[in-house]
């Protein structure tokens, strides 16, 4: 198989199955590993130590959200238009990594100041700038180069090799809840080498490298890309802002045993939170590889095909899951009875898991073909302002835990299912074989 793709690689035909091929590689690689270090950390940092974790990760999450501005999509798309003009892809590349150094200092002031303003990221300081020095060198990458140039190889093996070497050096250097501060470290490590490899292949192999810009290239590139980060702010951040706002509300230490502790509560969402995600995420594939085919051959009944195979699947897992949830986080964590209380959390994002597959495969896949792309994206933007609502509700009234909010990211998950499912029947005239969006 491997062979036979590497021969098709200079045709169209090819180009697109190796590199999808690697995608995959990178998802598969993703969830694997990430599953593996988790365990490992569970097992050693506790509850407490996965929730500090968790937050530092949400944190991150948006200061790449902040930094990558969109770039990967305006700056990708950019560069598949200009592939053969090579000063052109100078400018491109020079001005988006200005703009991330410039984005990447305003990002710094403000998590100087957060961290003033919320006593229990204070002391966090230290903790938090290896998050976020390994996510400045992670958004620094030229990404949109690569793939805008269709050379997906050279990411795949670099972002595997960063995994891979972070998963070695966690087993080796991570031995108790002290080592905390090596994991973010490694991660930056192997960022920051993965960086200066990318940008010397750029050089080399690419022959793409930094040159003299004006400061109109540079805001040529922010305005270009500044709707891609709108969107994708809307329909992202509030993914981060469950962990964050129990971090807020949860004191910092409560007292067992006599004696104050870490408070372990973040870290039993937190891990739930990661179940969750990683069975997402495994999911996602089966849409993404169907965005394209029905596109081009707008096959509803495989649709409904796949969903009348996977989603009884998912049902009964899901069922059996809410049975068994506060065992599974035991035996997840190799008998760490400590996990025990995140199986609460879990079944209340069970309902998340049942409606997902169907609420990808309603958006871009059942929308473009039919000309309303644009509300596979309104669906999550209202999920979020939902979810921001359903948030200060429960704040106000006293209701914010754990386990309410698992809830309110299942029902947010089940609302944006619902709009799409509405936008579709109310246009459902659409699925019929002989329309055509011009005609729209």
């Amino acid at each position: 198989m491997f062979s036979k793709l590497k021969n098709l690689r200079g045709k169209k035909e090819g180009v697109l199955a190796w590199n999808t091929l690697m995608l995959y590689i990178l998802t598969f690689s993703s969830t694997l590993l990430s599953l593996i270090v988790y365990q490992r950390e569970g097992n050693i940092l506790q509850p407490a130590g996965i929730g500090l974790l968790g937050v530092a990760t949400a944190i991150a999450g948006y200061v790449e959200l902040f930094i990558g501005f969109g770039f990967l999509q305006s700056a990708t798309e950019e560069v598949a238009r200009n592939r053969n003009d090579h000063d052109r892809l100078n400018v491109i590349m020079t001005s988006v990594t200005i703009s991330k150094l410039f984005l990447s200092v305003i990002s710094l002031l403000v998590l100087f100041v957060l961290c003033q303003v919320i006593p229990a990221w204070r002391e966090r300081l230290g903790f938090y700038l290896l998050f976020f020095l390994f996510t400045v060198f992670n958004t620094l990458l030229p990404d949109y180069l690569y793939r805008g140039m269709e050379k997906m190889t050279a990411i795949t093996i670099r972002t595997v090799s960063i995994r891979v070497f972070s998963t070695v050096g966690i087993f080796v250097f991570v031995k108790k809840p002290e080592d905390i501060w090596i994991i973010p470290t490694l991660t930056a490590i192997g960022n920051f080498f993965a960086l200066f490899i990318c940008f010397h292949d750029a050089k080399k192999r690419l022959n793409v490298h930094f040159c003299r810009v004006t400061a109109a290239d540079v805001l040529i590139r922010m305005k270009q890309s500044s709707i891609f980060f709108f969107s994708r702010f809307a329909t992202s951040a509030y993914s981060f802002l469950n962990t964050l706002i129990l971090d807020l509300v949860e004191p910092a230490k409560i007292l067992r045993g006599g004696k104050m502790i870490e408070n372990p509560v973040r870290g039993y969402y937190t891990s739930s939170d990661k179940l969750m995600n990683t069975g997402m995420t495994a999911l996602m594939p089966i849409s993404d590889s169907l965005y394209p085919y029905m596109v081009k051959n707008r096959d509803y009944k495989l649709v409904k095909k796949v969903l009348l195979i996977l989603e009884p699947i998912i049902i009964a897992f899901s069922v059996g899951m809410f049975i068994i949830a506060p065992d599974f986080m035991v035996f997840f964590f190799k008998g760490n009875e400590e996990f025990r209380p995140a199986g609460d959390v879990l079944r209340a994002m069970l309902p998340a898991a049942v409606v997902i597959l169907p609420s990808y495969l309603c958006g871009f896949p059942v929308l473009s073909p039919i000309g309303l792309a644009k509300h596979a994206n309104y669906a999550t933007i209202f999920g979020s302002v939902i979810h921001i609502i359903n948030l200060a509700i429960l704040y106000f009234t006293g209701n914010i835990n754990m386990v309410t909010l698992g809830a309110a990211m299942s029902l947010t998950q089940i609302l944006i299912l619902a709009y799409r499912l509405v936008v579709i029947w109310r246009h459902r005239d659409r699925l019929k074989e002989n329309y055509h969006v011009d005609a729209s």
